[in-house]
């Protein structure tokens, strides 16, 4: 949907910060689903001045795309986040919403229109910013403890075929005779984990939470507490 990003229309929020920032600022580009039962209810929100929150584009179910905050100025996105040594990542990065109802209100599928624009847009600004494919991430890899979006259905395998993202390089087949089988010890997983990006935790259940969220970007098939060889494997071919 090349012409839905090239057409894309205008709905300006007033939530973002006022101060401009330069080009060589914008380091990441963050993707988010909704969460709302609604397309227009969600527009609204990223738009009104009340509710604190916004996004630089705005990804409709039928593919059209909404620029809501110029891509230089600072919107309110990603919240507490960090990853690797950054922190609050509204400072420097894109933010991209997608329509999509969410776990809590019947997550779907991306749309066929939709997937198209993801695609096409990220080339865009991967390209204009000169963003690198380890900074193209989801909010739950930003934030793991407070968020799940934009889920295990977000087309990241298909975005890494169209050299956007990462991906591991492990075939089907290999990590079907992994998957399932635990792991004695998980300390080196988590180090591994936390030396990717994640935020670091000495907490269980926080630790679990962060696991989960790698497995909805790098495991979709199965989500689970259990620390398995598959799992183990995609952490160590991705460092």
């Amino acid at each position: 949907m090349q012409k839905n990003v090239e057409k894309m229309s205008i709905n300006y929020s007033p939530n973002f910060n006022l101060r401009k920032r330069s080009i060589s600022k914008v380091k990441y580009l963050i993707f988010h689903y909704t969460g709302m039962k609604s397309e227009n209810e969600a527009i609204k929100r990223l738009t009104n001045n009340n509710s604190g929150v916004s996004c630089h584009y705005f990804i409709k179910t039928n593919g059209k795309v909404i620029q809501i905050v110029p891509d230089l100025y600072i919107a309110w996105h990603a919240g507490i986040s960090s990853w690797k040594k950054d922190k609050f990542l509204n400072s420097n990065s894109i933010g991209i919403e997608v329509s999509n109802p969410g776990h809590e209100h019947g997550y779907k599928n991306f749309s066929i229109s939709q997937i198209k624009s993801i695609i096409s847009l990220s080339k865009k600004l991967k390209k204009k910013y000169k963003i690198k494919k380890e900074n193209i991430l989801g909010h739950s890899d930003i934030a793991p403890l407070r968020k799940k979006d934009p889920g295990e259905k977000f087309p990241w395998k298909l975005l890494y075929q169209n050299k956007i993202c990462l991906w591991h390089n492990l075939s089907e087949k290999h990590c079907k005779k992994l998957r399932k089988i635990k792991i004695n010890d998980s300390k080196n997983f988590y180090k591994l984990l936390f030396k990717f990006g994640y935020k670091s935790s000495n907490k269980t259940y926080e630790k679990i939470k962060i696991y989960k969220n790698f497995q909805r970007r790098f495991r979709p098939q199965i989500i689970s507490s259990i620390v398995d060889q598959e799992t183990y494997a995609i952490i160590k071919s991705l460092i």
